[in-house]
C-alpha cells in the first residue's frame, strides 16, 4: 500500500472525520499508486490517520476508513450490512411495507464516498463516482448478494456516465449479478403505497429520483381540489402523488419523449381517469411562459441541477431566479409553489436568497410554509456537511 504524507498543520480535517484528502494537503507520496488503489494517508509526523482511494484531482484521496481495515476480506460486506442497518432503522427496508425502493448506499453519507445504490425492489443500480469505486464494482457486487441473499434479484452497474473517463477503464453498463430466472430491465416499485415503473437501463440517473420521497408525499397533502403544474416531471413521481392526493387536474411537463411516455404509463398505473391528466412534451421555462394566470393553484418547480461545479454558481442563480420568477408571478392567487435545487455547489442560504429575489420581482406576497430536504435513506455525515445537497421551499403567494 503506497503513502501519503499530509504537509503539517494539514491533518486537521482527518482528525474531524472529513472524508476528503486534497492534492494541496500532500507533502509527499511514498510508493506509486495507479489511481483508484488503496493508499494509506499519514500525518506530518509520521502517524497513520486513515485509508481510502488514491486519484488524480482537486481531492487526491476518498477516505473509506479510519482504521487499517480497507482491506480486510469483509471491508465490503460489513459496510453494505451497516447502510442497511440505517434503511431498517428508518423503516424503509421493512418487507411488506409500503415502500420498497430506497437509496442504499449515499456516497458520503454512508462512508462510502464516490458510490451511489439504489435498490429497487430486490434489483440494485449502482453507480461509481470515483475510479476506485469503479475498480471494486465486483467486489460490491458480491457484498450485495451476501447481505441479501435470496432477496436480491440483480445487481446493476450504471456507472458510465458517472465514473470519470479514464484510459483502461470498462465504462460500459451491465449486470454484475441476475438471479436464475431474472430477465427484466424495468420492474414496478411501490412507493409509500404509489406504484411506479422503473427502468434501470434507460431512465435518468438510476431510474427514479428517491430523493424526492417525503416532497412528494408532502404535496399530495396539499393537492386536494387543485389544479396543478409538474414542471420537469421526469416520469410523473409528483404528479401521481397529486392525483392520489385528490387534485382536480395535473398538467407534466417535460422535454424528454421517454420520460413523458413513462408518465403515461404511471397514470395508467395508478388507475387514474385520464381526462385527470395531461402531458406536455416541451421545455418547461417555455411551457411556463405562456402559461395563463391564474390557471394553477400548485405548482412544482424542480428543475435538473443547473451548477455542477463552483464554476456555474452564479449562471445557475440567475437561472433559479428567472425561473422562479416565472412560477410566483404566473400561480394563482392563494396558490403554492413547491421549489428545489438539487445542485451541490448551492447551498440552501444561496437558493433561498435566489427565490427571495425572485419574488421580489413580481411584487407579490409571498410566505415560507415549509424548508424542504432530502430523506433519510439520502443521509449526510455530520462530517461532511457537503452532502446536503437536496434543498427546497414550500411558498404561498398572495
Amino acid at each position: 500500500m503506497a503513502k501519503i504524507y499530509l504537509k503539517k498543520g494539514r491533518e486537521e480535517s482527518l482528525l474531524r472525520f472529513h472524508p476528503w484528502v486534497f492534492s494541496g494537503a500532500v507533502a509527499q507520496i511514498v510508493g506509486n499508486p495507479s489511481e483508484g488503489d488503496i493508499v494509506g494517508v499519514y500525518g506530518s509526523d509520521g502517524k497513520f490517520l486513515a485509508s481510502g482511494h488514491y486519484q488524480i484531482g482537486s481531492i487526491a484521496v476518498r477516505i473509506l476508513s479510519f482504521d487499517s481495515d480497507v482491506l480486510t476480506p469483509g471491508f465490503w460486506e460489513d459496510m453494505i450490512s451497516r447502510a442497511l442497518a440505517v434503511r431498517v432503522a428508518t423503516g424503509l427496508a421493512n418487507p411488506g411495507g409500503s415502500t420498497n425502493c430506497y437509496r442504499l448506499v449515499h456516497g458520503e453519507g454512508d462512508n462510502l464516498p464516490g458510490l451511489i445504490i439504489d435498490y429497487y425492489d430486490g434489483v440494485c443500480v449502482m453507480q461509481a463516482h470515483s475510479v476506485g469505486m469503479f475498480r471494486s464494482r465486483k467486489q460490491i457486487a458480491d457484498a450485495l448478494v451476501s447481505v441479501y441473499g435470496d432477496n436480491l434479484k440483480a445487481v446493476y452497474d450504471k456507472s458510465s456516465g458517472t465514473a470519470p473517463f479514464k484510459a483502461g477503464l470498462d465504462l460500459v453498463d451491465g449486470y454484475l449479478y441476475r438471479a436464475e430466472g431474472f430477465s427484466d430491465d424495468e420492474q414496478m416499485v411501490l412507493e409509500n403505497g404509489n406504484r411506479f415503473l422503473v427502468n434501470w437501463t434507460e431512465g435518468q440517473k438510476t431510474g427514479f429520483f428517491l430523493d424526492q420521497r417525503e416532497n412528494r408525499a408532502l404535496v399530495g397533502k396539499y393537492a386536494r381540489g387543485r389544479n396543478v403544474l409538474n414542471l420537469f416531471c421526469y416520469t410523473g413521481g409528483f404528479s401521481i402523488y397529486a392525483l392520489q392526493g385528490g387534485a382536480l387536474h395535473v398538467d407534466s411537463v417535460d422535454s424528454s419523449k421517454k420520460a413523458m411516455d413513462m408518465v403515461e404509463r404511471n397514470v395508467a398505473l395508478g388507475g387514474f381517469d385520464p381526462s385527470m391528466h395531461k402531458g406536455y412534451c416541451t421545455d418547461a421555462m417555455d411551457f411556463l411562459r405562456d402559461v395563463p394566470e391564474d390557471k394553477y393553484d400548485l405548482m412544482i418547480v424542480d428543475p435538473p441541477a443547473f451548477a455542477k461545479h463552483r464554476g456555474a454558481l452564479n449562471n445557475a442563480l440567475r437561472a433559479y431566479q428567472r425561473l422562479n420568477a416565472a412560477a410566483i408571478s404566473k400561480v394563482a392567487p392563494g396558490g403554492l409553489v413547491f421549489t428545489f435545487s438539487c445542485s451541490q455547489v448551492v447551498d440552501k442560504n444561496a437558493f433561498a436568497l435566489a427565490v427571495f429575489s425572485a419574488a421580489a420581482q413580481t411584487g407579490r406576497g409571498v410566505r415560507i410554509l415549509d424548508r424542504l430536504n432530502q430523506p433519510a435513506d439520502h443521509s449526510v455525515n455530520i462530517y461532511h456537511p457537503e452532502g446536503e445537497y437536496l434543498k427546497g421551499l414550500l411558498l404561498y403567494v398572495e
